[in-house]
């Protein structure tokens, strides 16, 4: 178990604004106090995602996911608890200490650690073997390529030889053989020989964003197959959650980022001062590669391939980073296959040209939806219509939206009134089926059949009593704390977190009582109540009237269990009747002087 002290991870958590940290994954704007986005965690498209940098905290009103700027890098991120204080420590320029053996004896953190190194002496040894006179065929390859000494310096491009080279160098250097097959650089066989995954291949090593090396992807120098292979996925790597180049993008200006399918057309327009350039590894953008975008850059530009793999790709990754709301465009070439192929052929000039005409997602599924369909026709018009109708009731910002019925009222001769009529028949259809559909219920924590039975107006009441210790625990915690028991609380949940209030609150730590609690769900719940409104005015008076509310369920309580005694007088004697009459008398008295 990771152990930082709590005065280092309270320095962290305040060292990292909770807004400033989400606004890079999330698109937020002001309303009231707080910020509000579309939730990253499901999928929606009216905000529901709350931000509060009062307190904080997030929360969603859609799918209950809730915390604080630590529950949400882990969350988002998927890492554990020791890699988001790095990351947010490093975010923050805060150094943090050596840890403690207790972590060090963790197997699988120290053989992450090791496979790094591997990785970068893998990297070292591959770009260093480029250079020998052994390598001439890879030599040739660069010059047909035309890469030039910096730009194999940058992307510590090499090459990688026969058999078991690598693996003997990684064995004199100490590494044991679980290390080293933990790398995937090297595969061994069934007779027990260690062979090198990649031979006589060029060699693109993949970091991540700290620059760490994670993985490689080797390119034959011929025409066999197959052209690339990749590392698998292993215990320092996943494809789906990096993009090549970026490390290297960060260091220039990044406000625009093209991203590319392979490694060469990143490198290739690298070569030729197109920088802010990444590439997918794979073709499917994936929702942590957009989140990457969307956290690195203000405007993506998509630039994969012309044919229609890549066509059907960069809708893909259109759909993703439109629903993070990215600023996306689309790269359109002709001439040439890739951009590769075109800057090779036109010229860094020409492409820069292509990029900043780069078409938005309308422009685009249009341009798409027209190279299937005549226009000519009339039924195939009446079609295009259609669908272009269908495209346009998705677009949510009235000026753009009156922006493209004006364009395609102009080109297609049709009048803006008869293709308004289309989009806005669509969203009225859309929005009166649907409802509320887009909001998935709240992920209430109290869900047995037990706390189902409790009167909502009484768990209303508790969250009331968890917001106010929460947020006026000065006011509230002395006042509250002898005279609201954790035995007069009816739900379980509500129970557990006035219990650990009290607790933390008897020791002293009266600030985040969020990070006492380590079920998720119960963190999803805390955070539902502490972003709620109560509407409280007068804390002094909501304090007074809850006191009041819960002495008069308590006396309430105590009458109805007396009543009930003396409805069976059977078994108690003359004195024992006078004396529960007597104390409901006094009960009844103290209920008629509650308010």
């Amino acid at each position: 178990m990771v152990r930082y002290s709590e005065e280092l991870i309270e320095e962290i958590k305040n060292s990292n604004d909770i807004v400033d940290v989400i606004s890079q994954y999330v698109t937020l704007k002001r309303s009231g106090r707080n910020f509000f986005g579309l939730c990253p965690f499901h999928k929606e498209k009216s905000p529901s995602f709350s931000v509060s940098p009062d307190k904080q905290i997030f929360h969603c009103f859609g799918c209950g996911v809730g915390g604080n700027v630590i529950h949400f890098i882990s969350k988002i991120e998927n890492i554990d608890f020791r890699e988001t204080i790095e990351l947010l420590a490093n975010r923050a320029n805060i150094t943090l200490p050596t840890l403690d053996n207790s972590y060090q004896d963790n197997k699988k953190a120290i053989l992450k650690s090791k496979v790094y190194e591997i990785n970068e002496i893998a990297a070292k040894f591959y770009h260093a073997n480029l250079y020998k006179p052994t390598s001439k065929e890879a030599q040739n390859y660069i010059k047909k390529r035309k890469l030039d000494n910096r730009t194999l310096k940058s992307f510590l491009i090499g090459y990688s030889g026969t058999f078991d080279e690598l693996y003997r160098v990684l064995k004199s250097k100490g590494y044991t053989e679980e290390e080293i097959l933990a790398s995937s650089l090297v595969n061994k066989s069934d007779n027990g020989r260690f062979i090198d995954r990649f031979r006589r291949r060029l060699m693109i090593p993949i970091q991540d964003t700290t620059g760490r090396f994670i993985a490689f992807g080797g390119r034959v120098l011929d025409d066999s197959k197959p052209k690339y292979i990749n590392s698998p996925e292993n215990i320092v790597y996943s494809k789906g959650r990096n993009l090549f180049g970026l490390n290297i993008a960060k260091k220039g200006d990044t406000k625009k980022l093209i991203i590319v399918e392979g490694y060469m057309d990143a490198i290739s327009l690298y070569q030729r001062g197109i920088t802010n350039v990444v590439a997918s590894l794979g073709t499917a953008l994936t929702e942590q590669q957009g989140r990457l975008l969307r956290k690195n850059s203000e405007q993506v530009i998509i630039g994969y391939d012309a044919d229609g793999a890549g066509q059907a790709a960069t809708l893909r990754g259109l759909e993703i980073l439109q629903n993070m709301g990215c600023d996306i465009r689309v790269l359109q070439i002709y001439g040439a296959k890739d951009p590769d192929e075109f800057i090779i052929k036109y010229g860094p000039e020409r492409f820069q040209k292509c990029v900043d005409n780069a078409i938005s997602l309308v422009e685009f599924k249009v341009k798409i939806l027209k190279q299937n369909l005549n226009i000519e026709n009339v039924n195939d018009k009446i079609k295009f219509l259609n669908e272009v109708a269908k495209i346009l009731s998705k677009v949510d910002n009235n000026i753009e939206k009156e922006i493209y019925i004006d364009k395609i009222s102009k080109e297609y001769g049709i009048s803006k009134e008869a293709i308004y009529g289309e989009v806005n028949k669509l969203i009225y259809n859309k929005t009166s089926d649907k409802k509320v559909l887009e909001r998935s219920p709240v992920k209430a924590y109290i869900n047995n059949k037990q706390e189902e039975k409790i009167d909502a107006t009484v768990i209303k009441r508790e969250k009331m009593v968890i917001y106010i210790l929460v947020n006026y625990p000065e006011e509230s915690y002395r006042a509250i704390k002898d005279k609201i028991t954790v035995e007069d609380i009816h739900s379980e949940v509500n129970k557990k977190i006035i219990s650990k209030i009290y607790e933390q609150y008897s020791k002293g730590n009266v600030n985040n009582i969020i990070d006492f609690f380590e079920e998720e769900e119960v963190v999803n719940y805390l955070s539902g109540i502490m972003a709620d409104d109560f509407g409280i005015s007068d804390i002094n008076k909501c304090i007074e009237d809850l006191l009041n509310t819960y002495n008069k369920e308590k006396l309430t309580n105590t009458r109805n269990s007396i009543i009930k005694k003396l409805e069976n007088t059977n078994n108690m004697t003359a004195e024992e009747i006078k004396q529960l009459e007597e104390k409901l008398n006094e009960t009844i008295l103290k209920l008629a002087k509650v308010k």
